[in-house]
């Protein structure tokens, strides 16, 4: 029996450190937004002065910022997989008398309210708009501004509008649109 308390303990202690590492993951993907935004205001105060060429900055501060919130999402959903399937697994094997899906409760409830889709879609929306169509936006501004840019710059255009794309097809695919466990 005290074999069977010591892994409880250990495992439990592992579900303390892991929530401890969601909530600093969120705190800093939730940042991210604000450092986005607060960059996004400057380059354009800057654009503004005539020097449309910053515009061109805007899609890697996107590129950048957006993929540092999209890994920071994806751990934080990690974790939350992780304690709901594996370790509740492995906790109610060792307690005998519980169902994993009696464990970590809130684990499981906050993704099963019947708004969580809805929610998901409409956060996957948000994120679309910061972190991909604001580049886009500023490589159509780039575009509309200096129509006849050196030909080196219509393919740093190219090539932001690729990678813009494949960050968004990053968002679509990370969004955990699932509900339940």
């Amino acid at each position: 029996m005290d074999e069977t308390r010591t892994e409880i303990d250990i495992l439990l202690r592992e579900y303390e450190k892991c929530k401890a590492e969601q909530m600093v993951r969120i705190a800093f993907r939730d940042n991210l937004v604000f450092a986005t935004l607060g960059a996004y205001g400057a380059i354009i105060a800057f654009a503004a002065k005539d020097n449309h060429l910053a515009l061109l900055i805007l899609p890697w501060v996107s590129l950048v910022l957006g993929w540092g919130y999209l890994v920071n999402d994806e751990k934080v959903s990690a974790i939350g997989r992780y304690l709901r399937v594996d370790l509740s697994n492995r906790l109610a094997a060792l307690a005998g008398t519980m169902k994993p899906e009696d464990l970590f409760g809130w684990e499981i409830v906050h993704r099963s309210d019947s708004r969580r889709r809805r929610r998901k879609l409409e956060q996957l929306a948000i994120d679309m708009i910061t972190f991909v169509l604001s580049g886009f936006v500023a490589l159509g501004m780039f575009w509309i501004i200096d129509p006849g840019a050196q030909c080196v710059l219509k393919g740093l255009v190219f090539l932001e509008a690729l990678l813009l794309l494949a960050l968004g097809i990053e968002f679509y695919n990370y969004a955990d649109l699932k509900s339940g466990r």
